[in-house]
């Protein structure tokens, strides 16, 4: 999804004007983090100042940019799914037309502009050669929707129940929209999904059984839809994408534009030196730290696919275990903080817990699914023989300690957030930090300003930056104006004079200023164009959680869940973990999540809290525990179908580099670190398995006794993970034969479980170790790499 170019590689028209419009949406979003305590805070402006109006602006960005940028994209013939949509979208424009409640009076006006927003939704999928310019109409047509919105917002918010004509065919045309462009940017399946769930809403209670439903009119559904604040579609989880993941994504986009990644890449390879594990150690390492930074599994793969393929090639690997690996190891982005991905914000949303708390309890199956692909590679290469490897150019430790100023911002991220701080502030003083690092380093900072920096002019530009940026310090304290508890805005203006003087004065006078300001602008406007397609999923997410809250589908997919698994936790997780893994096939993970923590989350909880009160606790604590290991245990399996074939986007990726088969790439994926299937089912099946996720025992178990147990689960499930990945190689210091790959597979699958008695897991862990006594002798026959 490229900002459009002509055949000789230049930014068209409507190119620049789409550049322009994602840097004035990034923009936008930044200085709504300055926005309380600037001057203009006290002028009442409704899209600054009104939670509902910045959200309902921010999703009017997503669709006016991501429009745009789709109406020059090449377009698919149309596909079965693309039937599929169109077919599920006709029971929805014909209840518009014809309600089925008597009372609904929708002007005709209003239905021809609800007809017009299907049309160039839905048309385009199914006739390319109108995408072109029903998607530019698609752009102007979001504007409607949003104008209405911050002309009439108070009265909106009072008629959300009896809706006006006119609040329901806005209703119509952007949940309409919404749904045409996720469809071009992510398929057909979640916008048909959404559907499925507006026409239950509409005609429920023509299902049978367990989950008949209530008959909602369409005034009902598109009324709550548009002009409820917290269950409608400009509600709490799209608030997720402009409180926090615009943050992240312009942060991702900085950092790729200042050049950093490459960086961070060779500090990997100075860390791991010259050896046979090399490729497969870089590629763990590197995605660590490029998830830290981004949070995107496969923009991350892609990445780490490129920087190792040459690595992996030269050590003779297998070319479709490469790609497994890259593809397993690109996914940890989605698990590793203190970026994360989108879906830990929808869980502090919905949880209203603090986002620290998901960040301690992500770092646990981080760690330990990090060892699954270290441990899979190392038996790989030691089994195959391969050579030994490192970088083209030598890189020592020095290079990894000269350059580890970049970690800086992601630090300053983690201590911000321990000190109660909004996510937003923190993420935008970082990206103010990694600016400033790239900028005042000679080797990071873009080129044109460093032969910039050799002119005369930066004698007087150095001290008219630190004049400039005390200046900024001192204005708004000078001035009066509200500093809030971190000083974001003297910051700011700070760093803002010490750029303007010290960097943006010489590169002025040397008549490079472009180029010195280039990458900023480049980035922020890649950082919001990296959102579109997340952030319209996630707003898509909405109107499915919307429309459950009316159904009340979650409660009767509860009494479902519980008579299927028979009021077995072990049942009742191993269903919801495959419902997951399934339904990840066809929707983003966050969709996934936001689906699987309302139907199946409260039946998982019930069942757990229960199991968790026979340890002791109380039966709140349990409760607190058991629902956030079960957030947690549906968070990594929605993150997993990330990288679960056939669709496994990871897989994609690392296929596009590997020039591999995807789906066996994604199977190949799925057999690497085999563990990842695995771990997430012991956070739940006792409460000492939740050691693994830290928080949920240090609450109710501080001391020593939370400490050991937290230890104790780390030991032996990491012990599993080796055992595990030796089994799936075939290889421990010899190689296995057969069947002692499957006994150690077993042994690997009996430490994992939470035993209350500590001594029990001491038997497959002797059992387990007896495999790696022996090593290989000299009659031993070549082994043979994995397959």
């Amino acid at each position: 999804m490229e900002i459009p170019r002509d055949s000789a590689g230049r930014t068209t028209p409507l190119g620049r004007l789409i550049w322009f419009i994602l840097l004035a949406a990034a923009l936008f979003s930044l200085y709504l983090v300055l926005h309380p305590f600037t001057p203009l805070s006290r002028l009442d402006i409704s899209i600054l100042d009104q939670v509902q109006l910045r959200r309902a602006t921010h999703v009017l960005l997503l669709l006016v940019a991501g429009y745009l940028i789709t109406s020059q994209l090449q377009a698919a013939r149309p596909t079965i799914g693309a039937w599929v949509f169109a077919l599920l979208s006709l029971p929805f424009l014909y209840t518009f037309w014809v309600p089925n409640v008597p009372g609904v009076d929708i002007p005709l006006a209003g239905k021809l502009m609800g007809s017009l927003a299907w049309a160039l939704a839905v048309g385009p999928n199914l006739l390319p050669r109108l995408r072109r310019y029903a998607d530019i109409a698609a752009a102007l047509l979001a504007i409607a929707p949003w104008a209405y919105q911050v002309r009439y917002y108070e009265e909106l918010v009072n008629r959300a129940v009896i809706p006006a004509g006119w609040d329901m065919a806005m209703s119509f045309t952007v949940i309409i929209l919404v749904l045409g462009l996720v469809s071009r940017l992510l398929g057909p399946i979640m916008p048909s999904l959404v559907l499925l769930f507006l026409t239950y809403n509409m005609y429920g209670q023509y299902v049978p059984g367990t989950f008949r439903g209530a008959k909602n009119g369409i005034d009902l559904i598109l009324g709550k839809t548009y002009n409820e604040t917290e269950a409608g579609i400009y509600g709490l989880i799209t608030g997720v994408s402009a409180k926090y993941l615009v943050y992240f994504t312009i942060l991702s986009g900085l950092i790729g534009a200042l050049g950093l990644g490459k960086v961070v890449a060779n500090i990997a390879l100075a860390m791991v030196g010259r050896t046979p594990q090399t490729p497969g150690r870089v590629t763990g390492i590197a995605s660590v730290f490029m998830g830290m930074f981004s949070g995107s599994g496969a923009a991350d793969t892609q990445f780490v696919a490129t920087l190792t393929k040459p690595l992996y090639e030269k050590a003779n690997y297998d070319k479709m275990i490469a790609a497994g690996l890259v593809a397993t190891a690109g996914t940890i982005a989605l698990i590793t903080p203190p970026v994360l991905g989108s879906i830990a914000f929808v869980m502090v949303e919905i949880l209203q817990i603090s986002y620290l708390w998901v960040v301690i309890m992500a770092l646990g199956p981080m760690l330990l699914y990090l060892l699954g692909i270290l441990t899979f590679n190392e038996f790989y290469t030691r089994k195959a023989k391969l050579p030994p490897v490192g970088a083209d150019i030598p890189l020592g430790k020095r290079y990894a300690l000269r350059y580890s100023t970049i970690f800086i911002p992601i630090v300053l991220i983690v201590v911000l957030l321990f000190l109660g701080t909004e996510v937003a502030t923190a993420v935008y003083l970082a990206s103010l930090a990694f600016v400033l690092i790239c900028y005042l380093d000679p080797t990071l900072r873009p080129a044109p300003l460093a032969e910039a920096m050799q002119s005369p002019a930066y004698k007087v530009g150095l001290p008219l930056g630190i004049g400039l940026a005390i200046g900024g310090a001192l204005l708004p304290v000078l001035a009066g104006w509200d500093l809030g508890n971190i000083p974001i805005l003297p910051v700011t203006l700070a760093a803002l004079g010490l750029l303007l003087g010290t960097f943006v004065y010489p590169a002025a006078a040397a008549g490079k200023l472009r180029g010195a300001l280039l990458p900023i602008a480049q980035g922020l406007v890649e950082g919001f164009r990296q959102l579109i397609p997340i952030g319209s999923a996630i707003v898509a997410a909405n109107l499915i959680f919307g429309m459950m809250v009316i159904t009340g589908l979650p409660s009767k997919f509860s009494i479902f869940l519980g008579q299927v698994s028979g009021e077995s936790l072990l049942l009742a997780t191993l269903v919801t973990a495959i419902f997951s893994l399934i339904l990840g096939m066809g929707v983003p993970p966050t969709a996934t999540y936001v689906l699987t923590a309302s139907l199946t989350a409260p039946a998982i909880i019930k069942i757990a809290a229960a199991n968790f009160q026979g340890f002791g606790l109380e039966p709140q604590q349990a409760v607190l525990a058991a629902t956030l290991a079960t957030h947690m245990f549906l968070f990594y399996y929605a993150v997993l179908a990330d990288v679960t074939p056939p669709v496994a986007l990871s897989g994609y990726a690392a296929a596009s580099v590997f020039k591999t088969n995807p789906i066996l790439t994604g199977v190949y994926a799925a057999r690497v670190a085999l563990a990842k299937y695995i771990i997430g089912f012991f956070f739940l099946l006792s409460f000492t398995g939740t050691g693994l996720l830290i928080l949920p025992i240090l609450q109710n178990l501080p001391g020593l006794e939370g400490w050991l147990i937290i230890l104790e689960r780390f030991f032996f499930t990491a012990t599993a993970i080796v055992f595990l990945a030796a089994a799936t190689v075939g290889y421990t210091r010899r190689p296995l034969r057969r069947w002692e790959s499957w006994v150690m597979g077993l042994l690997a699958l009996a430490l994992f479980y939470p035993y209350p008695n500590l001594w029990m897991a001491f038997i497959p862990f002797v059992l387990g170790l007896l495999f790696f006594l022996r090593g290989e002798g000299k009659s031993t026959a070549s082994p043979q790499a994995a397959d």
